[in-house]
């Protein structure tokens, strides 16, 4: 008994606790749903039409052979081909030997700008690939783009 009506307690809480509204169970959300739009909403449709768009000119850069201690810049060019800004939140690589740099100003819709992304080669010999992830207002919000190449090693090593 001492353990039963624990359990019964315990079951009745989260019977009660995971009920819907009648909000949420018309697909209309909670008392704060206005405030949010989610395009992707599980059962529904993705409604991207008022949101930017990436365009990247080149998803993967080679930029061959480097010696190492150089440092690769690149500038990773796109266009906002969405109806809306795009503000990118974030640009981030797999390693701190790449730094990416993105413009913090909204892009318009057709307009056009660059992520620019400069890896130190000291202490990476060999073939490299750094991935540079950038987290915008984009459905996906996520798009990656890349920078291979081979490091010489220097005769020191």
């Amino acid at each position: 008994m001492k353990i039963f009506l624990p359990i019964l307690a315990l079951n009745i809480f989260l019977f009660t606790a995971c009920q819907n509204d009648e909000g949420v169970k018309r697909m209309g959300g909670g008392p704060n749903s206005e405030l949010v739009h989610n395009p992707a909403t599980a059962g529904l449709p993705s409604d991207t039409n008022m949101l930017a768009r990436i365009v990247f000119e080149e998803s993967e850069f080679d930029f061959g052979t480097a010696t190492e201690g150089d440092i690769v810049k690149h500038d990773f060019k796109f266009t906002n081909t969405g109806k809306v800004p795009l503000t990118i939140l974030n640009a981030k690589s797999t390693c701190g030997c790449t730094v990416p740099e993105w413009p913090e100003d909204p892009i318009p819709p057709g307009g056009t700008g660059a992520i620019t992304a400069r890896f130190n080669t000291d202490g990476k010999p060999n073939d490299q690939r750094k991935r540079i992830t950038i987290t915008a207002n984009t459905y996906p919000n996520e798009t990656r783009v890349v920078l291979t190449g081979h490091v010489t090693p220097t005769k020191e090593n």
